[in-house]
């Protein structure tokens, strides 16, 4: 192969989707791949240097610091009986897109009451309220990651 038709064949791999590409022809033999270095070798008495991809030089940055707000606000504390999730999962305020959700602000809930479902390796587990009462707050978005114990409800008994 002469260094036209290897110029050829790099300038093909790198505008292609392609991440390996190898090719052996005789005694020549040449292997390149995107994600590690490259390399082109022949066993002949030649060795040709394949070009390596130029990485654009990282331009300097200045971040500006988000102006710090303060607040005397506080949120109140909303006493009740917390409902938390029994698993690392996505939580799921609503049984399907186009349903409303399973309970909000105000409802009334009922011990055994499917209050939301936590998808954990696509399994779809119903979480369900341990106590009667009114949901108080709401402490996740639908489609929120959530961890392990982490509150979802508040609801006050009564």
């Amino acid at each position: 192969m002469d260094l036209n038709e290897i110029k050829d064949l790099l300038t093909l791999f790198d505008q292609s989707t392609l991440t390996e590409f190898n090719l052996k022809d005789g005694s020549f033999e040449l292997y390149l791949n995107k994600n590690s270095m490259s390399r082109a070798q022949t066993t002949q008495v030649e060795t040709v240097a394949q070009p390596q991809p130029v990485a654009a030089a990282p331009v300097a940055q200045t971040v500006q610091p988000a102006p710090v707000v303060e607040t005397t606000e506080q949120k109140p504390v909303v006493a009740g009986t917390e409902i938390v999730s029994p698993l690392v999962g996505v939580a799921y305020l609503k049984p399907s897109p186009d349903k409303p959700t399973f309970k909000q602000v105000d409802d009334h809930v009922a011990k055994g009451d499917v209050v939301c479902i936590v998808e954990a390796m696509k399994v779809m587990n119903e979480i369900t309220s341990d106590v009667s009462g009114e949901i108080v707050e709401v402490l996740v978005e639908n489609e929120q990651v959530v961890e392990f114990n982490q509150p979802l409800f508040i609801v006050k008994e009564g």
